[in-house]
């Protein structure tokens, strides 16, 4: 059964990552805080940082950059996801997808 977090991001109950992401106190934390639906979210954002700002993750001072913008992104005063929000694809809108997500479909021809 897997193991459930309180998680910080998205705001309720849901299964947690099987070990803490990277050693130190913000790996435990977000171990202990964090879900692993939210901890995939940062993968795509950590992605946008490093290509918007030219950033070398094998810099020591990037990675401490990234840090930083991890906490600010898992625990920083808007780290919530706002309400209501749904991951793309985890919808609940059956056959016709939609789900509530931007984004959906073509809109259908009129005949």
């Amino acid at each position: 059964m897997a193991r459930l977090v309180q998680c910080a991001k998205l705001g309720r109950e849901l299964p947690g990552l099987d070990k803490p992401p990277f050693p130190g106190e913000l790996g435990q934390r977000i171990y202990d805080n964090i879900s692993a639906d939210a901890y995939a979210l940062w993968q795509p954002h950590m992605t946008i940082l490093i290509n918007h700002y030219g950033l070398n993750p094998a810099d020591p001072d990037t990675r401490k950059i990234l840090r930083d913008q991890m906490e600010e992104f898992f625990f920083g005063e808007d780290a919530r996801m706002p309400e209501g929000w749904v991951p793309a694809g985890a919808g609940a809108g059956g056959a016709k997808g939609g789900g509530g997500a931007k984004g959906g479909g073509a809109p259908a021809r009129k005949k």
